[in-house]
């Protein structure tokens, strides 16, 4: 679609998303395309029309492409201001992380129209918060939820694909500030997203990850925000606090993991809790308090362990060997896509429809971290004509 083709009001107003999703300003896009201020306000107000050339160089800057800003049935995100309603003005780590979720939302929808395919959604039916107690509903809830998705008593040890290709969630893994562990927005459009933390580590973002799971079932249509040691003290944090732990640490898995592990044994050890704590892909601390609550053990064990030396990452590894290094796959903080972009980034490459820089732009990664990310998927293109076609 040309430029002409479209309002220049709806021109203006998707630029504008784009550079606020970008967490571009206006001084800098102008200076981008060698205009003034005042040119890209009135192009921003749909009272002056955007030129060919300006908008290939904002789509640039902006990290995405001309076809996704004029393509007349694109979704245009804009979840930033939904959570400025929960922040401070102060709080720039949450307002970063919500301007890089909207990025990559509309990443992902733009490889999808571009393929001209849609995300399938199998959501859960919603549980809102009921009169009592939050935490008893809570783990009920969790457990019918393992229940309708088939689980069982079993540990989730990739709840990231669970929560992608079972569920239908858009899920991301990207460096955050230190402070936020993770995001989730919902909007009917584009559906639930999430963003976890790169930079923590594998067993945390496994519990954010549950943690915003129950948000989702609880109170989808508000976003949230976790923010790392900061206890939440709302009926909505407690509930998806306990929901969390119930859905990856189910009662009756622990207890019976717990006495399989101890069998023969008297005393708790630090190989016990290792063991344990990655068999449900949970950090050693969260299985020790997990435990506690069970009164599988007494209360103050964990405070025991870290008076005594504590429970080190040397310590696991000389338990688990080579399952250590492992870690929790799918949450694996060094590739900075989830396995669904990947497959949708590898197949527009496969195509052609968009080149390896304009790819690398959309999904915010220099060129030789994408070579890298699509390398393993593109090896198979020297045996695609050999290969199964899919039904269309």
């Amino acid at each position: 679609m040309s430029i002409g083709e479209l309002d220049p009001k709806e021109v203006g107003e998707r630029l504008r998303l784009a550079r606020e999703s970008a967490d571009i300003t206006q001084v800098e896009a102008a200076a981008h395309i060698g205009a003034a201020r005042t040119t890209i306000v009135a192009i921003e107000k749909g009272q002056r029309k955007v030129r060919i050339e300006e908008i290939q160089g904002l789509a640039q800057l902006y990290r995405t492409t001309v076809n996704a800003l004029l393509r007349r049935e694109a979704v245009h995100v804009d979840i930033v201001p939904r959570f400025r309603k929960l922040v401070t003005s102060t709080d720039r780590a949450t307002e970063a992380a919500a301007h890089l979720l909207t990025r990559l939302v509309q990443a992902e929808i733009e490889l999808e129209n571009i393929l001209g395919v849609t995300r399938l959604r199998n959501y859960p039916p919603e549980r809102p918060l009921l009169p009592g107690d939050v935490r008893a509903q809570a783990e009920s809830d969790a457990a019918e939820l393992r229940n309708w998705l088939g689980l069982g008593s079993a540990p989730v040890r990739e709840i990231l694909t669970l929560l992608e290709l079972e569920i239908g969630m858009r899920v991301y893994i990207r460096p955050l500030d230190a402070s936020v562990s993770g995001l989730f927005s919902y909007e009917e459009q584009i559906g639930a997203c999430m963003l976890l933390n790169a930079n923590h580590p594998p067993e945390r973002r496994h519990q954010t990850a549950a943690h915003e799971l129950g948000h989702f079932l609880s109170t989808r249509r508000t976003p949230e925000v976790l923010h790392f040691g900061v206890p939440g003290n709302s009926r909505e944090e407690r509930y998806a606090d306990t929901f969390g732990r119930n859905f990856l640490t189910p009662a009756r898995a622990v207890m019976t993991r717990f006495r399989e592990v101890t069998a023969g044994s008297d005393r708790l050890t630090r190989r016990h809790i290792v063991v344990m704590a990655y068999s449900f892909g949970v950090s050693r601390e969260a299985m020790v308090r997990r435990l506690e609550e069970l009164g599988l053990t007494k209360a103050g064990t964990w405070d025991w362990f870290q008076a005594n030396g504590g429970i080190t990452d040397l310590q696991a590894r000389q338990v688990l060997g080579d399952l250590f290094d492992a870690g929790v796959s799918v949450t694996n903080g060094a590739n900075p896509m989830s396995f669904r972009l990947n497959l949708l980034a590898a197949e527009v490459r496969r195509r052609e429809l968009l080149s390896e820089g304009q790819l690398a732009r959309l999904l915010g990664v220099d060129r030789l971290t994408l070579r890298e990310l699509l390398d393993s998927i593109e090896t198979e293109g020297s045996e695609a004509d050999e290969m199964p076609k899919l039904p269309v």
